[in-house]
């Protein structure tokens, strides 16, 4: 077993774009079980080595990171944990894609099954007679994946008497800015299709120019064989959706106001995006109506991070999205 503490730490760690997952393979957290350090992971005891605190009121000033050469090789680590964790809180794209697809190179064709009404019913087969047929195939065209980051600009000088904690805070705005510009992808993917003809089916059910109740069963009466269980709203569309008096009884102003929990539309999940456009609402069935496409996790530029080139070093995610069953997503037109 290596000891953490004697653990040589160079940049070609960060070479598989997977720092943490380099030095588990060098010091596999299993063999701590048991010990005070159980529960750590293989940065994290790096971080106990070298006695960097990087939360809490007590946290280290950004200069402790560079005290040494080996403990300067945890700082772009640090800067992607913090904006990852931005992400993970800003982020709803799990909440409305149904599978996630890592590659390693800038190209992807996804697939396609699109099965007609006749083939979504199976049917009686006969002894010795054909059975039914379902065809998956390569789509047409490339899914676009979108590069989004931003660029760290500020010199080491300035920030190097910065508290972590603080820092932190920073970094994880700009995780959210990330999510946030993701998941307008996300959006625009389901509305107007990821480059091969499939765009989402509108629906202008809400015909009157105001949104009632009987619209929203309209529309959730379209998606069959699928569900309707997920959807996204623009924050004026959203006033709308949760203003229809079936969502206004004093049960759900009850639990509004007690749990912060509201009733929603034909039980599905509302997610509120300002990346909608006005006047449309987005209804889909979460588990089979998108696919994202990612290169891996958050991308720094470590080279950089670790010389103290905090100017203009990239932090970024490369990431785009697929339509799964078109017709498991559609549009509402008010």
């Amino acid at each position: 077993m290596t000891a953490f503490d004697n653990i040589r730490l160079e940049k070609g760690l960060y070479a598989s774009g997977d720092f943490t997952g380099s030095l588990e393979r060098i010091d596999p957290s299993e063999n701590y079980s048991g010990t005070a350090l159980e529960g750590l992971d293989a940065y994290q005891r790096q971080l106990k080595r070298f006695d960097i605190k990087v939360s809490g009121a007590g946290s280290d000033v950004v200069d402790k990171f560079f005290k040494t050469s080996d403990s300067a090789v945890l700082f772009p680590e640090y800067v992607s944990r913090a904006v990852k964790q931005g992400m993970e809180e800003a982020n709803v794209l799990p909440r409305i894609v149904a599978s996630t697809t890592v590659i390693d190179s800038l190209d992807y064709r996804s697939i396609a099954c699109e099965p007609t009404e006749d083939e979504k019913e199976l049917k009686v087969v006969a002894e010795g007679a054909f059975i039914p047929e379902t065809y998956i195939k390569s789509k047409e065209n490339l899914v676009r994946l979108h590069k989004r980051g931003r660029s760290l600009v500020a010199s080491y000088e300035a920030v190097r008497f910065q508290r972590l904690d603080l820092f932190t805070v920073t970094l994880r705005q700009i995780g959210a800015y990330i999510a946030r510009t993701q998941l307008a992808d996300a959006i625009d993917t389901i509305i107007n299709g990821d480059g091969n003809n499939n765009s989402a089916s509108n629906s202008n059910v809400a015909a009157s120019g105001s949104l009632t109740y009987t619209d929203l069963i309209n529309f959730w009466n379209l998606f069959d064989p699928y569900e309707l269980n997920t959807i996204i709203a623009s924050p004026a569309e959203m006033v709308k959706l949760l203003g229809i008096a079936e969502f206004r009884d004093a049960a759900a102003g009850l639990d509004f106001h007690g749990t912060g929990e509201i009733i929603t539309p034909i039980g599905a999940d509302l997610i509120k995006s300002a990346s909608v456009p006005s006047g449309t609402l987005i209804g889909l069935d979460r588990n089979c109506a998108l696919e994202m496409v990612t290169t891996g996790p958050v991308s720094t530029e470590y080279d950089k991070l670790i010389d103290r080139q905090l100017e203009r070093a990239v932090i970024s995610s490369t990431a785009g999205f697929a339509k799964i069953f078109d017709s498991a997503s559609r549009t509402l037109t008010v």
